[in-house]
């Protein structure tokens, strides 16, 4: 099957995932700085969320831009993908009213994992999909960043029964992590 369809349904989905997440975004009681103030853990979560929304997005569209097709079972694992993606909005702004409360910060970090999960089982189809010598099987080889990002994930969600502020700094992390793009397909396609 060809791609274009599951790109244009995919960049579709993230662009309402991205509105609802603005949407959901509380606006200050009054016109006080103080009222600005106390929106603070809201806005910097949503920016958080949307680093990541656009991160996904950002990787999701290099990783087609490498393959010819797609198959039956990848359509089924990138909407697998969309569907942890989708719950972003519902964590962000679940943590965003409780951020030092633990099962908050550990669902959002647990829909990061499923996220991050999710990505690399689409990788993985995609690359077998594509076969051993394909610009994606020389492009991805062994992943690190993702399986370090997982296990931070992981860490997180244990960290957020313990001390939240910890699982936070390590959304961050991970995020900063991933801020940098990850080059090694554009590399592998530029050596085609």
């Amino acid at each position: 099957m060809h791609k274009g369809r599951l790109e244009a349904f995919s960049d579709g989905v993230i662009a309402i995932i991205i509105t609802i997440m603005v949407l959901e975004l509380k606006r200050p009681a009054d016109v006080s700085l103080s009222a600005l103030i106390a929106i603070g853990p809201h806005i910097l979560i949503y920016a958080l969320s949307f680093i990541y929304v656009g991160i996904y997005w950002n990787n999701h569209h290099h990783m087609l831009q490498a393959v010819k097709s797609v198959s039956g079972g990848i359509l089924w694992a990138n909407l697998h993908l969309l569907f942890w993606l989708s719950l972003v909005p519902f964590t962000s702004e679940w943590m965003g009213e409780h951020y030092t409360d633990a099962l908050p910060v550990a669902a959002y970090g647990a829909d990061l994992l499923l996220t991050g999960a999710a990505y690399l089982i689409l990788a993985r189809l995609l690359v077998s999909h594509e076969g051993p010598e394909s610009v994606l099987a020389r492009a991805f080889g062994y992943d690190v960043k993702t399986i370090v990002s997982l296990v931070a994930y992981f860490t997180a969600i244990v960290a957020a029964f313990f001390v939240p502020y910890i699982s936070l700094a390590l959304y961050a992390l991970v995020a900063l992590i991933w801020l940098v793009p990850d080059r090694r397909i554009e590399r592998t396609m530029a050596a085609s």
